[in-house]
């Protein structure tokens, strides 16, 4: 498992590396432009060389991008999908020129409109993005479900999958917060081998590339999409514990959002909290 955190490119893409290192993260992701404004960031190629000469050779193995929140693939607004559409391929753009695992994102809301074609629509922004860029995969994140949002279960991620064509460079980021809210008990044993077996059915484990670890201010079920600090929410130290040494998770770019225990940023302490309690999940699973 390859644990971080998201951190800031601000000042630079490399200087994300030097972020990553500080928190001693083996995976970062970042968001390649400001995530709540639609005017893309204009990186060149001296940028992008630097990122890659600041990675060579470090502990940072995983790279993910974030897609911007301002995203909706699945809007009725034809002009809003436009705008989607040219977001996304910037992402991807980037994706490729850096080498990042994934762009990660969120592929929208229906809103209170109709979800299945809202996953159409979705689907459809979804195939030209790929079809307008070159090798960075796209995963899709599930949610918690609040708001119309696509991706609340399995059976949502499937549908995008298959509504945008079911290319090869699509996958599924999956987070723990969003999973708990959505209804999936994966602070349990049961659950999460539960909501594994579900995965397998309705997309497929090869389709599951990276993961956000994040604990939950909210309950099981509640839609609500709250993180809190890990181990200090409804998953718990336990709950994290479990997820964070979930074998079929090996060797996947794995990141914590925040907040952190100290603040908003995720910190040193917060990776070395993650790292101490996926050795407390491997001890219980030795036993």
């Amino acid at each position: 498992m390859l644990i971080g955190a998201h951190v800031s490119p601000a000042g630079g893409l490399a200087n994300a590396v030097a972020r990553g290192l500080e928190r001693e993260c083996d995976a970062i992701q970042i968001f390649n432009q400001s995530p709540r404004q639609w005017r893309p960031t204009a990186y060149g190629d001296e940028d992008f060389a630097a990122f890659r000469e600041a990675r060579a050779g470090s502990r940072i193995e995983g790279v993910l991008i974030h897609a911007v929140y301002l995203v909706n693939c699945a809007s009725e607004d034809a002009e809003l999908r436009e705008k989607s559409l040219t977001s996304l391929v910037h992402s991807l753009r980037v994706g490729d020129a850096i080498g990042a695992d994934a762009v990660v994102l969120h592929a929208g809301s229906a809103l209170k409109g109709h979800v299945g074609e809202a996953i159409v629509r979705a689907g459809e922004v979804i195939a030209r993005a790929l079809a307008e860029t070159d090798r960075c995969p796209l995963h899709l994140e599930n949610t918690a479900g609040a708001g119309g949002t696509l991706g609340r279960s399995f059976a949502e991620l499937a549908g995008l999958l298959d509504a945008a064509g079911g290319d090869g460079r699509l996958g599924v980021c999956m987070d723990s917060c969003h999973l708990l809210a959505s209804g999936y008990d994966v602070g349990t044993p049961e659950g999460l081998a539960a909501t594994l077996d579900e995965l397998g059915r309705e997309v497929g484990r090869n389709r599951l590339g990276s993961l956000h670890v994040n604990d939950s201010q909210a309950p099981l079920g509640s839609n609500r999409d709250r993180h809190a600090a890990i181990g200090a929410g409804e998953l718990g130290e336990d709950g994290c514990a479990l997820f964070l040494s979930e074998p079929a998770f090996e060797g996947l770019p794995t990141v914590f959002e925040g907040p952190g225990v100290a603040g908003k940023q995720v910190e040193l302490e917060d990776v070395r909290i993650m790292r101490a309690l996926r050795e407390r999940g491997l001890a219980a699973r030795r036993r």
